[in-house]
């Protein structure tokens, strides 16, 4: 998967999920963790190494699942 901006694995845009700056602070402390983030762009742009994006993907999707309200 390559982001608009022509970079591989990039979680941003729009063939991934959408981001706002609680989203990245999330990857960010993720990262601090294990490491995978390449390069921090912008307040909304992040390269990770290609070979980590499903790990990231799974691990990002269950924290946001944390925070998510549930009416039940």
């Amino acid at each position: 998967m390559a982001c608009a901006q022509g970079l591989t694995a990039c979680p941003w845009c729009d063939d991934g999920p959408r981001s706002d700056s609680a989203v990245k602070q999330i990857l960010l402390t993720m990262n601090e963790k294990q490491s995978f983030i390449i390069e921090d762009l912008d307040d909304h742009h992040v390269v990770i190494k290609a070979d980590e994006e499903w790990r990231v993907r799974r691990e990002l999707e269950d924290e946001l699942e944390k925070n998510t309200y549930n009416q039940e």
